[in-house]
């Protein structure tokens, strides 16, 4: 029995320290917030419990649905432009033999700069004197204001956040790409099999369970978008770009209702769920 029980308690010890810090960072507050939305709280931290009048008036809130449509589209957008992008840029550097690493380092470099940082360069190629509008004057296409655009804003701020975070889901795919055996695709080259062929029916398979991992997390960060929207935008044009976080953020720290921030808190967190689950179900089958 003591010799059954050696393995599992081993690896239980290893895991324990990320344990109680996923505890304490995400299990913790979720159930927090999961009781704060039943109650009135307020910045003084006085509340009382309303039970699920907060949840009765967020169906009612315009706003909030509203603010669900812009983050649905914006996830539309900017999750098959970052798994695209991700996917052309991995498969580019496993081509590549010389200086690989350093072309890496290259493309993985947006990722660790900072989300404000990052806005405040591209604000000022957007802007209607900046970088875009004076390459589109020169081809007579523009001046074109696209932050100030209803219909142009989210795919702007798609195409900042894909620069920003695809340098991790590269980083994934690459992996999945280095663990495909060469075998493979020598056997499909003596056979005459093309280059999209190979892709087709070998790279592609094999790479599912990562092509999935980074689908998940790409849609988990779609609806998690605050920073590029707080420096760029501030939720406009005409709240064009009024995404569910920043829905969060005005609740909770412009007017001061946690009780109800926490319940759009509590919705979105359902959302994605729901949303993760449906993928698992009909992307990740036998794939995970």
């Amino acid at each position: 029995m003591r010799h059954r029980l050696r393995d599992p308690v081993t690896g239980l010890l290893f895991v324990l320290p990320v344990l109680v810090l996923f505890l304490i960072f995400r299990i913790f507050p979720t159930l927090g917030a999961a009781g704060m939305s039943l109650t009135n709280w307020n910045i003084g931290g006085e509340w009382d419990v309303v039970g699920a009048d907060n949840y009765v008036r967020l169906w009612n809130d315009p706003n909030f649905w509203a603010s669900l449509r812009v983050t649905l589209v914006y996830a539309a957008i900017f999750v098959p432009l970052t798994v695209l992008v991700s996917l052309g840029t991995a498969l580019l550097l496993n081509a590549v033999i010389f200086m690989r690493g350093l072309f890496r380092s290259m493309l993985f470099l947006p990722y660790v700069t900072s989300f404000v940082f990052a806005g405040i360069i591209w604000r000022w190629i957007y802007e209607f004197d900046g970088l875009l509008n004076g390459l589109l004057t020169k081809v007579d296409l523009g001046p074109v204001q696209v932050l100030e655009s209803s219909s142009l804003v989210l795919p702007a701020l798609a195409v900042v956040s894909c620069w920003k975070g695809f340098g991790y889901s590269m980083l994934i795919l690459l992996a999945g790409l280095k663990a495909i055996p060469g075998s493979y695709m020598e056997a499909a080259r003596v056979d005459g099999a093309g280059t999209w062929q190979r892709f087709r029916s070998i790279t592609l398979p094999l790479l599912k369970p990562a092509l999935f991992f980074v689908l998940v997390i790409e849609t988990i960060s779609s609806f998690q978008v605050f920073d590029t929207i707080y420096v760029m935008t501030g939720g406009g044009p005409a709240k064009a770009s009024y995404t569910l976080i920043y829905g969060i953020y005005e609740r909770g720290f412009r007017f001061f209702e946690f009780g109800y921030a926490a319940t759009w808190g509590m919705v979105l967190f359902a959302i994605v769920l729901a949303i993760s689950l449906i993928q698992r179900r009909f992307l990740g089958r036998g794939n995970t």
